[in-house]
């Protein structure tokens, strides 16, 4: 089945409905939404752009963003997301590499990637061009689709290497919808969806169990991520849904202390992109209330492998309440999620090993490169890289990715627990740990740190503090201060910049 077929049939059913805004002001029922998407789908047909072809969407949050992403589908056609923060040229590489047969872009993004020398066709919205789309005829219905059919095409932020093409079909994307009712929250037509995260990842098709029950979408006039913005936002719409990564889920926290909000009208916030910090997502918890819930998935894996639900976030009576909310909750309902050693076997209950996953939310392999699949997808598991435990009752706690483990003197050092418990001092903001090559122990342990307010690390303070609560080999061996951490455009923490300021002496 095409994934466009659930805007068709909430359309067909309530055509009156509000459904994407801009702010406070509503520019398209559903009724509208689908006919814009079918005229977009129309004419990627008469362009030759149909069934199985790639077409490219560079593009600010907008809600045209999701006309032109139903479009696609409608038409059958396969959407490549691509992060508006992407320099010119990385854009470039992505749509040349998917051979996507034109690019949908917003205003400044098609500047860059004609600066980046992209000889592809390119549909800027707003243009005479664009605006002559909706001038022609429509298509009534979606294309029909298997579910084997790739829907979208999304590139890994290649953080090593070049980002490799994630093919995700329609049974994928209409799997993982469907287990999010099941496993991370019921969604009602009285709901908001907020769009303050790049529509290119997680919230991009966190729109579709919107559309299934006519939701509204809102999108941010600022066009991207406001905390002010976005609690003026709840208050006005109320019952609102959004995707935050753990970096912007304790940004909203500090500065809802600091203007004194309480985040009145949001009822829900999903964070991913990695597991949050104990110390962060409970100070969360203390002041916006129960209204998180994780959700931990990969992009081969989209949104799909565990969950933690609004009941895990919140408990405080459970006599393992912190480990369960450390952890990133227990397998979706579609999946079976396994703790495998170096051999790919199983391991017990409680040993550390890498987390595979596999089911219907898991991708075929990536786009034009079986190397890459083959390592990555072994007897239908995918290896996700990252590492972890599982306990007795199900509940997976990652540790960190396979190659960001430490070994210093045969012991292994899991950089996620010593950042634990460095967070647990209030005057430390942020830190991130890395290992140091080292002549005698192979690797030392180093700790990067942001200090709250730009106060004066005081290394001994920190050492101290570890040397109470982890064990010596665990603890740092430089503390080295940072006016920030450098971060991906999903606000991940880029350890291999952090390794190469260690090797660049700086």
């Amino acid at each position: 089945m095409n994934i466009a077929e659930y805007l068709y049939r909430t359309a067909t059913l309530t055509p009156e409905r509000a459904a994407l805004w801009v702010g406070e002001d509503c520019v398209a029922s559903y009724g509208d939404f689908l006919r814009r998407a079918g005229q977009v789908a129309a004419w990627l047909e008469a362009e030759g752009a149909g069934k199985g072809a790639r077409v490219a969407i560079f593009m600010q949050n907008l809600p045209d963003y999701l006309v032109v992403q139903y479009g696609i589908w409608m038409a059958g056609a396969v959407a490549v997301p691509i992060n508006a923060k992407l320099h010119g040229r990385e854009a470039a590489w992505i749509i040349e590499n998917a051979e996507a047969e034109l690019t949908f872009t917003s205003e400044g993004l098609t500047e860059a990637l004609e600066a980046a020398g992209s000889t592809g066709r390119l549909i800027e919205v707003g243009s005479a061009g664009y605006a002559a789309i909706f001038e022609g005829a429509t298509r009534a219905q979606p294309a029909p689709c298997s579910a084997e059919d790739l829907a979208w095409l999304f590139y890994t932020s290649g953080t090593t290497g070049r980002p490799k093409g994630v093919m995700i079909n329609h049974r994928m994307l209409r799997t993982m919808a469907l287990c999010y009712f099941v496993d991370a929250d019921p969604v009602s037509a009285e709901d908001t969806a907020l769009y303050a995260a790049p529509l290119s990842h997680g919230a991009g098709i966190y729109n579709i169990m919107h559309v299934m029950v006519g939701a509204r979408h809102v999108f941010p006039p600022s066009g991207g991520f406001d905390e002010a913005e976005i609690f003026a936002l709840a208050k006005h719409h109320g019952r609102v849904h959004m995707f935050a990564a753990p970096t912007m889920v304790k940004r909203m926290t500090l500065k809802a202390k600091e203007m004194g909000e309480t985040g009145a009208g949001l009822r829900t916030i999903v964070y991913a992109g990695g597991p949050m910090y104990n110390a962060d997502i409970i100070e969360a918890v203390e002041h916006f209330g129960p209204v998180f819930v994780q959700v931990y998935g990969q992009g081969e894996c989209p949104m799909g492998i565990s969950a933690l639900s609004r009941h895990d976030v919140t408990d405080r009576s459970h006599p393992r309440w912190r480990a369960r909310l450390g952890s990133v909750g227990r397998a979706q309902s579609a999946v079976e999620v396994m703790i495998g050693g170096e051999d790919g076997a199983e391991l017990p209950r409680g040993e550390i090993g890498e987390i595979m996953v596999r089911g219907d939310t898991v991708m075929p392999g990536y786009w034009k490169n079986e190397e890459a699949t083959e390592k990555t997808i072994r007897n239908g598991w995918l290896m996700t890289g990252d590492m972890g435990a599982m306990d007795a009752d199900g509940y997976v706690t990652m540790h960190d990715r396979s190659k960001d483990m430490i070994i210093t003197g045969g012991s292994n050092v899991y950089p996620r627990e010593v950042e634990e418990v460095l967070l647990e001092l209030p005057e430390v903001e942020e830190v991130s740990v890395v290992g140091r090559p080292h002549p005698d122990w192979g690797e030392d342990v180093v700790a990067f740190v942001v200090m709250a307010g730009g106060a004066e690390m005081d290394a001994g303070k920190l050492d101290a503090h570890c040397l109470e609560n982890i064990a010596r080999f665990k603890r740092p061996k430089d503390y080295i201060a940072l006016p920030e951490l450098p971060k991906n455009n999903y606000g991940k923490v880029l350890k291999t910049e952090l390794r190469k300021m260690m090797e660049e002496g700086k």
